[in-house]
């Protein structure tokens, strides 16, 4: 037990920030965690419109996640499954691509599909195996390597990545080079084939009020954003000093370089663009994810999330969200026009029946691939005697990556300050 017991100061109350102060509380470390806005969660929220619930931007949430599986309660979130796979949109028709260990009553089905040839599909049993035994890296024969050069190398043809990788992992990197290093890639894919995708009953926002709901009443302060950094002390933008012995930066990685006076890293952030409209009855039925394997047409993915979550909707209605591809110029014309002109081939004239609630634009929804250095363990959170950082950017940039931050940074924080109680210091 330490004898030293550090005041800290959280400045985030994302992920990673939420993810910091339970691992410190859970040690009997008292932290503060500030946050500008009226909600934790950062981008990942959920508002409620009209008895819809609309999640910031398309999101869902991967079980297999190691980080979430010893740090959430998945009981308690309700979590509704996808079903293990997606219809691919091609050539006019929809196609079953499925994971036939999870789903065998779609094998034939996703065997004679035009999304990819035989030798495609059993390619994917291999990529499955290599990821969750984490030797896909391994297997193309270096981390650096990209997804794309990844998916080269085990031999996947361009049918199956133009129709199925790119419109998928498109969606899920938010990058349609499919540039995102080959270890999130692994990752990712190894989360994928271990658990399910799901929705928790109440949004994606649950996951953070979770978080936030384990720890001590007063906390968390909303509504106290920070305008300035004073060494291990930070100045809110009422004028309003606090004094700490450790101060953890959870915000984005734009935001923190601003608080430490510095600029913001180069590198682009990855955006998206979803809209959300309400149907008098689902499109399609049943849980699926939809991608366009077509390569044409604003829309990349589409999903009926009152078939996944019915929460997600009020009685008698259906919630579609439709997430952009980069063929669309956001800024010009009537867009939810667009998508339900494009989407009339795909559902026929009743999505003219469809009414537009909302269209979410996230223009840092992933930070930019350059950031991310989580693989070989060599970024520490200590910037600084008594000043830590955390964030998604710190690893994967995944929502396994904000948590793994957060519980990182915590961590350091109580390793320094026992080093400090017995005169030893890194």
């Amino acid at each position: 037990m330490m004898s030293i017991v550090p005041r800290v100061l959280i400045i985030g109350a994302g992920l990673a920030g939420l993810a910091c102060a339970r691992r410190l509380t859970q040690s009997g470390i008292a932290c503060t965690v500030l946050e500008g806005s009226d909600d934790v969660g950062g981008r990942v929220r959920t508002d409620r419109v009209e008895g819809f619930q609309l999640d910031r931007g398309f999101q869902v949430f991967l079980t297999g996640y190691p980080e979430a599986r010893t740090t959430l309660d998945y009981s308690s979130l309700g979590l509704k499954p996808f079903y293990s796979g997606a219809l691919v949109r091609y050539a006019g028709q929809f196609h079953r691509m499925s994971d036939p260990l999870r789903r065998p009553q779609d094998v034939v089905q996703s065997l004679l599909s035009p999304i990819g040839s035989f030798a495609d599909k059993f390619r994917m049993l291999g990529l499955r195996r290599d990821a969750l035994e984490h030797r896909l890296c391994a297997t193309v024969g270096a981390l650096s390597l990209s997804t794309g050069d990844a998916l080269q190398a085990y031999g996947f043809s361009e049918a199956m990545q133009a129709r199925f990788f790119r419109p998928f992992l498109g969606g899920v990197f938010l990058e349609q080079a499919l540039a995102t290093p080959g270890w999130i890639f692994e990752l990712v894919w190894a989360a994928f084939s271990r658990g399910a995708v799901a929705l928790p009953r109440d949004g994606m926002g649950a996951i953070a009020h979770q978080l936030a709901a384990a720890l001590p009443a007063g906390t968390i302060r909303l509504g106290s954003p920070v305008n300035r950094i004073e060494g291990a002390s930070l100045v809110l933008e009422s004028g309003e000093r606090l004094a700490g012995d450790a101060l953890v930066i959870a915000t984005d990685y734009t935001t923190a370089a601003q608080l430490r006076g510095e600029r913001a890293p180069l590198g682009a952030s990855r955006e998206s663009t979803c809209l959300y409209f309400d149907a008098p009855a689902p499109p399609t039925q049943g849980p699926w994810l939809i991608l366009n394997g077509d390569a044409e047409g604003p829309v990349q993915t589409l999903c009926v999330l009152s078939e996944v979550a019915p929460s997600y909707a009020p009685p008698g209605r259906a919630l579609v969200s439709v997430s952009l591809s980069d063929r669309l110029n956001t800024s010009d014309g009537d867009i939810p026009q667009a998508v339900q002109t494009f989407l009339r081939a795909w559902f026929g004239p009743a999505v003219d029946a469809w009414r537009h609630l909302r269209t979410d634009r996230i223009r840092s929804a992933l930070p930019p691939v350059d950031l991310l250095q989580g693989h070989d363990g060599a970024v520490s959170p200590r910037l600084d005697e008594g000043l830590y950082l955390c964030g998604d950017y710190r690893e994967s940039g995944t929502f396994d990556g904000a948590l793994l931050s957060g519980r990182k940074a915590a961590d350091v924080v109580m390793a320094d300050y026992a080093a400090r109680d017995t005169g030893i210091m890194a």
